[in-house]
């Protein structure tokens, strides 16, 4: 059962819900290695030196500061920043609906799974139906944690079984860069290209998408080194992978690719079954030799010498 990390209290108009919020994800048990001293094998520890007195510092000894100016800073104590938080209301204020397809993904952050607290269901359920059946996603402020952060609610189907309403902290606007800086170039898109590369992504296309389809291979490739390592053996390092062929004919490099998945496909059907031309498996009958007879007609034959 999930334990809840925090609560909240959505505000829609004069409706409040109180909600409870969860993780949504959890951290991946990640391969981490640590530092330790060469000589004796000991985990070293982190300290904090000052270049200026070139000695020590414990952290009682520390301040924070903020660099206003090049090498200036002004320095605030615990009481100040306490007070420049901004107080944690634990109110989830929506500000605005807007259509779902109307936020882009690279604006998305953290996200949290909210469930209601007792009473508050049945506001719950009727603000998750609302939003799935308008097509639109709740835009809201949240202040917690000193901060203020700016959320999406949408009612959603459980990435992993369930459904209601799940919270997207979302970056503000000065937080994501604008593509424009990214150089792209000028290049045109001939017909024929984009109709082979429609194929391809024909070929290899799902209406479904299942994450427990794909596994970290490296982490699992890293954690079995690891485990050999450990029982004394020796990592061997792994034969140079060759780098990828320059594109240079983009029609030709989409014609390989159709051709080459084609025939993954060909060599994954039974052996009773054939692609027909539109990739589909079809049984078809197996061939007799000519002149063959049935099994049943060379045994007839027999039958009647042996009542002779």
């Amino acid at each position: 059962m999930a334990r809840a990390i925090s609560g909240g209290t959505i505000s829609f108009g004069l409706v409040s819900i109180p909600v409870q919020l969860y993780s949504a994800t959890q951290a991946s048990a990640g391969v981490s290695f640590n530092l330790l001293h060469a000589k004796c094998g000991t985990r070293v520890k982190q300290q904090y030196i000052c270049p200026l007195d070139n000695e020590i510092v414990p952290r009682d000894q520390m301040v924070k500061g903020y660099e206003f100016a090049k090498d200036q800073y002004v320095t605030f104590t615990t009481d100040e920043l306490k007070a420049m938080e901004e107080k944690a209301t634990q109110t989830i204020d929506i500000a605005q609906f807007v259509p779902a397809d109307k936020i882009d993904p690279v604006f998305f952050d953290k996200a949290y799974y909210l469930g209601p607290e007792k009473g508050g269901e049945k506001a719950y359920r009727l603000l998750a139906e609302v939003m799935r059946e308008t097509k639109r996603v709740a835009v809201a402020r949240y202040a917690a944690r000193g901060k203020q952060y700016i959320v999406m609610l949408r009612a959603a189907e459980g990435a992993q079984g369930g459904s209601g309403i799940v919270m997207q902290t979302l970056l503000y606007g000065d937080e994501v860069r604008p593509f424009a800086e990214v150089p792209i170039g000028d290049a045109t898109v001939r017909e024929g290209e984009l109709n082979l590369a429609k194929q391809l992504v024909d070929q290899i296309a799902s209406d479904t998408f299942n994450p427990n389809d794909y596994e970290d291979d490296v982490r699992k490739r890293i954690q079995a080194d690891i485990d050999r390592k450990v029982q004394g053996q020796e990592i061997a390092a792994p034969a140079p992978s060759p780098e990828p062929a320059r594109v240079i004919d983009l029609m030709e490099a989409l014609k390989a690719s159709l051709g080459a998945k084609a025939k993954a496909a060909t060599s994954q059907a039974p052996a009773s079954e054939t692609p027909d031309a539109g990739g589909i498996a079809t049984r078809r009958p197996a061939r007799r030799a000519a002149g063959a007879a049935p099994a049943a007609a060379k045994a007839e034959p027999r039958k009647r010498a042996a009542k002779r």
